[in-house]
């Protein structure tokens, strides 16, 4: 049977085209969507040593931002490059920040910032009181 017998019939085109898929083309079936279970498993980078928790004040621009740390400083931090496209920073992360060698208390670099799901585990470890003591 030809399309324009098809046409005779009283299918319009689109009709046709429309059934011919459905005849021809097996259906596929919709991939689940994982759930973040390696996120729960994987270990999450803690402050310590000379690493520091902090939150995002400000965005500056050119991959700068103004981080309030847990040891009270307010450092100029950047964000590497290795974050820039990957990861989106908004006002309000909690990140960690590496001070660097010279002028510690004014500069740094963002290393990591952490998800909503992260930051709850990290809540129910105690490990954002200074943080929150600081913000109060």
């Amino acid at each position: 049977m030809s399309a324009s017998d098809e046409h005779i019939r009283g299918e319009t085109l689109a009709d046709i085209i429309i059934r011919r898929k459905r005849e021809n083309v097996p259906r596929r079936r919709k991939k689940k969507k994982k759930r973040r279970r390696e996120e729960e498993e994987k270990e999450i980078p803690l402050p310590g040593g000379e690493i520091v928790l902090g939150v995002i004040e400000q965005l500056l621009g050119y991959d700068r931002a103004r981080v309030r740390c847990a040891d009270g400083y307010t450092r100029l931090c950047r964000i590497p490059g290795k974050m820039r496209k990957r990861v989106w920073m908004r006002v309000g992360d909690i990140v960690l920040v590496a001070p660097w060698d010279f002028q510690r208390d004014k500069r740094g670099d963002i290393v990591y910032r952490y998800t909503n799901t992260e930051i709850q585990r990290l809540t129910r470890a105690g490990q954002l009181k200074e943080l929150e003591e600081l913000l109060e």
